[in-house]
């Protein structure tokens, strides 16, 4: 019966603000659903968020008080140091002052929303961010991969899951496998293509430099050091961006899709990164690496 209420109170609670503005009437629901879970988390009634790591700190990124402070005090219960800001003015002012170990960034945020602060963000750190948002169509979360995110997750969602989400990319970042390293080497060469890992872009057979997103430049370093070898799905997602792949999720696909149309014209129909069909993807080419 609790588990049952608990799923309805955040519903109400973290569903899009957009919800919460056509039913006024939910706005006394939702302070007496945020009241219970207050109470609820200082007296032990929810349990399901295990102590953690107190050493890593936390950023909540949203303009919605009442999540930010619900959020706040859940993941500090899990053992985490959380501070808080509304936009992206607060947001940089407080990431002079502290050193954050992962974001946690809604993308419906006034002024400068999620997607412009995430891509300033990778302009100038490699801090972890986890983006929030209340659209869960493969575009948006396609855009917000290319600007820099490490993960998505759609509103609304149970504390539970992001909890769990955070584990996994502060996981990945603090332990950080091989096949994730940059590759020893400053550029490759792949028909009459180069990849210049320190810029960060592509110069054309013409030599016309191409620029890359951020996802685009990580699926492409997948596939120079994979040259000539099918990468499933789950392996792609998996090397790129250390995400667990979900089967109804087609970004990768998309991906995919725009990495190509930035290599048009070679290699045939599929261009230089073939579709093996029921198995992956595949760049056919030899590549020279320098």
């Amino acid at each position: 019966m609790l588990r049952s209420i608990l799923g309805v109170c955040l519903y109400v609670t973290l569903s899009p603000r957009l919800r919460i503005s056509r039913y006024p009437a939910l706005r006394g629901i939702q302070w007496y659903v945020l009241a219970w879970m207050r109470f609820s988390c200082r007296h032990g009634m929810i349990r399901d968020m295990e102590t953690e790591n107190p050493m890593h700190r936390l950023l909540i990124v949203d303009d919605d008080n009442d999540i930010r402070t619900l959020l706040a005090e859940q993941l500090g219960r899990a053992g985490y140091q959380v501070s808080t800001a509304a936009d992206g003015t607060s947001m940089r002012q407080l990431l002079e002052r502290e050193h954050v170990d992962l974001i946690v960034l809604d993308l419906n945020l006034p002024r400068e929303d999620g997607l412009t602060l995430c891509r300033d963000l990778r302009a100038r750190s490699n801090t972890p961010v986890i983006m929030l948002t209340a659209r869960a169509e493969p575009i948006d979360r396609v855009l917000g991969l290319e600007m820099g995110a490490d993960d998505y997750l759609a509103k609304p969602f149970e504390p539970r899951e992001l909890l769990a989400r955070i584990r996994n990319v502060l996981r990945r970042t603090e332990a950080l496998p091989a096949n994730l390293e940059p590759l020893a080497v400053r550029r490759a060469r792949f028909s009459r293509w180069i990849f210049d890992l320190e810029h960060r872009h592509l110069v054309d057979p013409d030599g016309r430099v191409v620029v890359l997103s951020g996802a685009e430049f990580r699926l492409l370093r997948v596939f120079i050091a994979h040259a000539n070898k099918v990468l499933s799905r789950e392996q792609l997602v998996a090397l790129s961006s250390g995400r667990n792949y979900e089967a109804q999720d087609r970004a990768i696909d998309l991906q995919v899709s725009r990495l190509r149309n930035k290599l048009a014209d070679d290699g045939g129909p599929d261009g230089l990164i073939k579709t093996v069909r029921n198995e992956g993807y595949v760049l056919a080419s030899a590549v020279n690496l320098e």
